[in-house]
């Protein structure tokens, strides 16, 4: 379905047929831009598409027989939503209808990958990691000049309202503490994952901020999150979340 509005090339092919299913998004030049709106697209050459594999994603998008344009259920610069209740509370009367699929398996967005002339580009780290897209396409260029045609790249991104540090061994008075294996005990403190297990603090990250950030705390420390795999889109998640991106 993702070719009737985008040009796959081989790359692209190789990543869906891996990938697909899956938290994976192709940018890619469009079709046609009768076929796909100038709000769609952001006014842009290219169209970034995906095939979910949720069942219930799956089952409204076959029963409309078309590409779906679907915008985040999150207001922009807001921490995404990874329960019904939490996307309920992001969108109230916003929406019309609202289905509940349960709550997020992953927990982070999908990766996002520029395949136009040129190298491959990473545009946004995410649940497949560098390792697995360069496995199949070779090395992954920044994103440089197709930043544009991602969402979720603003320096200031996914962001609860209180402060937040980062790389944190133990909390300050008054803050609330993601923690990442070993953590203190307390009525503020959030763990990501007691095992260290990317995967799981990955799933946990967005509602760990937002719980935290429900009880207005002085500010919000992180605990240090390896880079290594999944790690890399956990931590440009935290780091757009404080605001700054390195």
């Amino acid at each position: 379905m993702a070719s009737r509005v985008a040009r796959l090339d081989d790359r692209a092919r190789r990543l869906a047929e891996a990938f697909w299913p899956g938290p994976l998004t192709l940018v890619a030049p469009i079709v046609g831009s009768d076929l796909v709106c100038d709000l769609a697209r952001a006014g842009l050459d290219t169209v970034a598409v995906r095939a979910p594999a949720h069942p219930l994603a799956r089952a409204v998008i076959a029963a409309f027989g078309l590409p779906i344009v679907a915008p985040s259920a999150n207001k922009s610069g807001r921490p995404s939503p990874t329960t019904f209740a939490d996307a309920v509370a992001e969108t109230g009367a916003a929406a019309e209808i609202a289905l509940d699929g349960g709550a997020c398996a992953i927990g982070l967005e999908s990766t996002v990958v520029s395949l136009l002339d040129g190298p491959p580009r990473l545009l946004r780290p995410g649940a497949v990691t560098r390792a697995e897209i360069e496995a199949l396409v070779g090395p992954l260029a920044e994103a440089e000049a197709d930043a544009a045609r991602s969402p979720g790249r603003l320096a200031r991104h996914y962001a609860p309202a209180a402060p937040m540090r980062l790389d944190v061994e133990a909390p300050a008075p008054g803050e609330a503490f993601l923690a990442f294996g070993a953590a203190p005990d307390g009525p503020m403190i959030f763990n990501l994952s007691p095992a260290g297990d990317l995967r799981e603090a990955a799933a946990r990250l967005f509602s760990a901020l937002r719980a935290a950030d429900a009880l207005a705390p002085k500010a919000i420390a992180v605990a240090p999150i390896p880079e290594a795999g999944l790690g890399e889109a956990v931590n440009d998640r935290l780091r757009r979340a404080a605001g700054y991106v390195g």
